[in-house]
């Protein structure tokens, strides 16, 4: 086999590959040899069939399959030879393949860059660490506590606001016949809730006890019911009580009510439920802070082809979300040709972060073992109820699958070795400024892409993954 480079620019590489006639033949006389044991061909006994007649039978489907094979062999060894490490799967061109002569083909690739790890004690970072104060406790009770709404009937007989409830009685008729499940007694209907039909609660609204109201509204074309969509109704109700929300006191009845002891179990088990929440917050903001103090210090070449691919996929999200009117506030008012800029610089400074991330993992044997990847795989199927076999399943019949739940265990192991290493002070802050610093990191990132790279330097690292930011967890208390 001969091997000739013909090209080099920059991480592309391009070869000439050349398999000698002899070794082709060889091949095939090996692979007739292999048939001939099993060939069934009439007036002739197994094993006894002339290799000529062989290769006459089989010999154009024998060359597709040994032109697969050898440049598959071929190609692995020209890469191993040449000590490459490409970032993608190689192209292959066939440029002369004829029975008897030589195969001769090309092969182009992009190769990793050379990436040269610095000391990762000279990195600063502030690590923002939510100050989880009385207040912040007691203004999480009060939510659960509104959450609760407890509506009692109103001691004076007033009129219905919105997010009062009325008791009614309702029947409701289409062209002034009755239809089935339009009827009800002694039903207790939240205003505001939009439990019925767009516009019935909002006709409601100043009604008091005593009064009679027709509201008519219209059922929307998708509907569950076929006979009723599209279709004009009216609702003859009586009201029969106005209720408020009764305002829940924090003591130890409430606490009690939840299942603790008191309120200060309580109080003890929100800190606790709010510092995990919160230390989600404080990972997204450090791990952000790192991302980019590396895209800072690294600054090396990437493949083009990486790029583009990484591109592909943030585009044809971008355009997924722009059909469905889910557009991101920084991109209003930008045409395509700026965003496509915008999304280019975010997509190559997420394949230089993603590549010096895998080196670092490399350079220092960074693993993620099988039961961690079982307890990925777990904690997965438990976040779909009642389907968790169906998830099982998939992921046990598709590699690919498990392969996206390791690299981000991989990912987040690498993050915690460097940060391990880094020179990282912690800063007790309001939980305000800490719900608010990832928010402004993530403008910034957009803000601020990363640079084009043209030319390969030896390292020193691209711009945030351009993440959007984290919303706030909303905390739920429970007894244990």
């Amino acid at each position: 086999m001969e091997v000739i480079q013909t090209a080099a620019d920059g991480l592309k590489r391009e070869f000439k590959i050349v398999v000698d006639a002899k070794d082709i033949e060889i091949r095939i006389d090996a692979r007739l040899e292999e048939i001939k044991k099993t060939a069934k061909i009439p007036g002739f006994r197994p094993g006894k069939v002339p290799v000529t007649m062989l290769r006459k039978r089989y010999g154009e489907a024998l060359r597709g399959e040994i032109l697969e094979q050898t440049v598959s062999e071929s190609s692995a060894q020209a890469i191993t030879e040449n000590n490459l490490r490409p970032a993608m799967q190689p192209a292959i061109k066939i440029t002369e393949f004829e029975p008897g002569g030589n195969l001769e083909y090309s092969m182009s690739l992009e190769v990793m860059p050379d990436i040269t790890l610095g000391d990762f004690s000279k990195i600063k970072l502030t690590r923002l660490v939510g100050d989880i104060g009385d207040d912040d406790i007691t203004e999480m009770l009060e939510r659960m506590a509104a959450e609760e709404k407890n509506f009692v009937t109103v001691a004076k007989p007033r009129k219905a606001k919105a997010d009062d409830a009325l008791v009614i009685d309702f029947v409701g008729s289409v062209d002034g016949v009755e239809f089935d499940g339009g009827s009800a007694k002694d039903h207790t209907l939240e205003l505001g809730s939009n439990a019925f039909i767009e516009g019935f609660e909002d006709q409601l609204i100043g009604a008091k006890p005593g009064d009679h109201v027709t509201v008519k509204v219209t059922f929307p074309e998708p509907y569950g019911n076929n006979k009723l969509a599209g279709k004009a109704a009216i609702f003859e109700v009586d009201v029969k009580e106005v209720q408020e929300v009764e305002p829940v006191t924090l003591d130890d009845a409430f606490a009690k009510s939840r299942g603790f002891d008191d309120l200060a179990a309580m109080r003890v088990m929100a800190k606790e439920r709010m510092s995990n929440d919160y230390d989600g917050v404080t990972r997204s903001h450090i791990k952000r802070a790192l991302l980019d103090k590396l895209a800072d210090l690294y600054d090396f070449q990437v493949p083009p082809g990486m790029v583009d691919s990484e591109f592909e996929a943030i585009w044809k999200h971008l355009m997924e979300d722009r059909e469905k009117n889910q557009i991101d506030p920084s991109d209003v008012g930008r045409d395509d040709d700026q965003l496509r800029e915008d999304y280019q610089a975010i997509a190559e400074r997420r394949v230089r972060l993603g590549l010096l991330l895998s080196e670092v993992g490399r350079a220092r044997n960074v693993s993620v073992e099988q039961d961690e990847v079982d307890r990925a795989v777990m904690e997965r199927a438990r976040s779909f109820p009642g389907q968790e076999k169906i998830i099982l399943k998939h992921y046990q019949e598709n590699p690919r699958a498990l392969d996206d739940l390791r690299a981000p265990l991989f990912e987040e192991k690498v993050v915690d070795l460097i940060l391990s290493e880094a020179a990282v002070t912690d800063k007790l802050v309001s939980i305000e400024a800490l719900m608010k610093a990832p928010e402004e990191d993530a403008a910034a990132a957009k803000a601020k892409p990363a640079k084009r790279k043209t030319a390969a330097k030896k390292t020193t690292a691209g711009k945030s993954p351009g993440k959007k930011p984290a919303a706030k967890k909303k905390t739920t208390v429970k007894s244990k």
